[in-house]
């Protein structure tokens, strides 16, 4: 009999219940339990999960990573998929490994590279692949200087923390003053420069941030799967336009995404992004992990989560090219559901069906939540 595989993600994002559910639905029809962690009890990787627990707070990475090894050997997880701590946490490989735990995570060299953008664009055009503009700003003058030079060479000027993911933190500048326009609507990315410089200028302590032009649509996400021999599984493009996505083979995003992911040995799963700057793409950021919207090359006839788990294992599933490519799609948001609160430790057996009837209030607290509690909405449903 062919055993389970245990698999474990720590705080990670809402949309990967989905990477979830697609290791539960693998090819190999092979049993997964999965394991989840999070700081939030409303987090919906928590309901997901197979068995599910609370993060402490206000732990140093160093003690993170105790408690890591300390979850991996008590729930005998054979993959770790790590997002918070990365870093330190693919520092101490040898000791999960000794824990019988392999990690889906490029090596400590790796994920330090593209931590700070600025050494991530530096490393990336040292190996050739093109690179927008970029000034790293501390300071009010700073910030002005950059924004000019760009606006004189006709671009509009954006930035961002030199570290970080996700979008945190981004903002477009523009000149026009702040008025009550700026309150109609939803709230935008763009902010007034002489906000931000009056903002810079009052501030305790300079800030890290990275300015650049607004690179144009499309946007190319390349996923990548790569062996800890440097070669490349797997490369799809997943393009946005709006709201339209689809999904690419053009070499003019793979190429650099397969020099970037082989030359610095982005093992496992990680996430290329690029946009226009002018008449071609350029780098706009790496992500050492495996991206929110990776689930949508099922779209395309692959499974990548499990290709990933197998290659962890040192199941090598060889080069893997899409069978087709999806049709254009959009996202949208689905109501996922939430555990009972308090949350527990580990998620109870599930208990034998009744009629609705004859289950006490009592004992709906105690159901997992797939039959009964709050549901939260999570985007990233193709449809």
């Amino acid at each position: 009999m062919v055993s389970r595989v245990r698999v474990w993600l720590n705080r990670t994002y809402a949309e990967n219940v989905f990477f979830m559910d697609q290791l539960r639905r693998n090819p190999a029809d092979r049993a997964v339990e999965i394991h989840a962690t999070h700081g939030d009890p409303d987090s919906p990787v928590l309901a997901a999960a197979d068995t599910a627990e609370l993060e402490p707070e206000a732990l140093s990475p160093a003690a993170y990573v105790e408690y890591a090894l300390d979850q991996c050997r008590r729930r005998g997880i054979d993959v770790f998929v790590p997002r918070l701590h990365q870093s330190a946490i693919v520092a101490h490989r040898a000791e999960f490994e000794a824990a019988g735990t392999a990690l889906l995570a490029p090596p400590p060299e790796a994920v330090a590279v593209f931590q700070d953008k600025v050494i991530a664009y530096e490393a990336a055009q040292a190996i050739g692949v093109p690179v927008p503009p970029w000034w790293r700003v501390r300071t009010a003058d700073e910030l002005v200087a950059a924004v000019e030079e760009l606006e004189d060479g006709g671009h509009r000027a954006c930035f961002k923390p030199a570290s970080g993911a996700g979008g945190v933190g981004f903002r477009v500048v523009t000149r026009t003053p702040f008025a009550l326009s700026h309150l109609d609507g939803f709230p935008s990315p763009y902010v007034p420069l002489d906000l931000a410089v009056a903002a810079l200028r009052g501030a305790a302590e300079p800030v890290d941030w990275l300015v650049m032009p607004r690179l144009a649509e499309p946007e190319v996400s390349v996923d990548c799967l790569t062996g800890t021999d440097n070669r490349v599984r797997l490369a799809v493009g997943r393009t946005k336009n709006g709201r339209r996505r689809g999904f690419t083979l053009d070499e003019r995003w793979l190429a650099p995404a397969r020099r970037l992911a082989e030359g610095f040995g982005l093992h496992h799963l990680s996430n290329i992004q690029f946009r226009m700057y002018g008449e071609r793409p350029v780098l706009m950021d790496v992500n050492t992990r495996p991206a929110g919207g990776l689930h949508q090359l099922s779209l395309c006839g692959i499974n990548a989560p499990w290709a990933a788990v197998r290659l962890a294992l040192g199941d090598d599933p060889g080069e893997i090219v899409p069978p087709f490519l999806g049709q254009d799609y959009t996202v949208v948001s689905g109501p996922r559901p939430l555990l009972p609160v308090p949350l527990p430790h580990q998620r109870p057996e599930p208990a034998a069906p009744r009629p609705a009837a004859a289950v006490p209030a009592a004992a709906l607290e105690a159901l997992p939540s797939r039959a009964a509690g709050r549901v939260t909405g999570v985007s990233g449903h193709p449809a």
